[in-house]
């Protein structure tokens, strides 16, 4: 592929990270109402990645990349849930997003919601229903490039950008700490992903169109500066139902029960490391 880029972003409403999540009275969901929500951590960073590359291509600019590397042309950020995830899209284009669409998805309040740019607070949708909506939100816009959070914090279910891909055909980079690009001739720019794994890092490499999904070591997101919050509401932001892209948002998984982790046990001393050997043989850990 050698034309411009153009990059989607979904992006999740969630309980901010800050806050101690709590079972609901009727344990079938965590409790939403009346909780502080922001965008998922992990769609911050593909968000600014997805920033950085535009910059990468701009002349003039201080991230300006001494290599060559594409221009973008377009940012889309999405988001599907409920009115209250505008906010979270309001966001995205403050931060950099060109503009943004809001999938309204509706349901049980108690049931949960997948990945990848679905809300759980008031939505049905399962990561397989988002990669379906997501499959059809690239091929509605052209979009060549996908950047997504590896997961999201309240699912932390790590599927939407590996299904996304295989219904896409698409190759896929997960886990990213580090987006390159590399302009291979005749074939056109490809994507240098490197990502940390168990005793050093990984480096794959694969043509565009691609879906990379993003780790925390990828970057540090940028703060939206007032001015651009003010920018963002003049930016477009489209409404859609999953009924515009032909989706089901049928769920196929039902919560059965939802428990708090057992409080942990306080510790206990010993005198010598006799003593300590000892107590380990009576727990049977040794």
């Amino acid at each position: 592929m050698s034309g411009p880029l153009k990059i989607l972003v979904p992006v999740k409403r969630v309980i901010d990270y800050v806050i101690k999540p709590r079972v609901n009275s009727t344990r079938t969901a965590v409790e939403t109402a009346n909780v502080k929500h922001s965008m998922n951590p992990f769609d911050e960073l593909s968000l600014e990645a997805a920033v950085r590359l535009r910059e990468a291509s701009t002349p003039n600019h201080p991230r300006k990349s001494p290599t060559p590397s594409p221009l973008v042309a377009d940012i889309l950020a999405l988001s599907a849930g409920p009115a209250k995830c505008v906010d979270v899209l309001r966001t995205a284009m403050a931060m950099g997003a060109d503009r943004a669409i809001h999938v309204e998805v509706g349901g049980d309040p108690k049931a949960g919601g997948g990945e990848g740019g679905a809300e759980g607070e008031n939505g049905e949708l399962e990561p397989l229903g988002v990669a379906k909506l997501l499959k059809r939100v690239v091929e509605t816009e052209g979009s060549n490039m996908v950047i997504l959070g590896k997961q999201s914090i309240d699912d932390d279910s790590n599927q939407t950008g590996q299904m996304l891909a295989g219904l896409l055909g698409w190759g896929q980079a997960t886990q990213a700490s580090d987006i390159r690009f590399e302009e291979d001739g005749q074939e056109g720019w490809k994507v240098r992903v490197t990502k940390e794994v168990d005793g050093g890092v990984e480096t794959v490499r694969g043509p565009l169109p691609m879906v990379v999904t993003t780790d925390l070591r990828l970057n540090e997101p940028r703060y939206a500066s007032l001015p651009n919050i003010m920018k963002a509401k003049k930016k477009r932001l489209e409404r859609k139902t999953l009924g515009d892209y032909g989706v089901d948002g049928g769920r196929r998984l039902r919560v059965l029960r939802v428990e708090e982790p057992p409080p942990r046990k306080g510790g206990g001393k010993v005198e010598d490391v006799d003593g300590m050997i000892s107590r380990l043989k009576e727990l049977g850990a040794i």
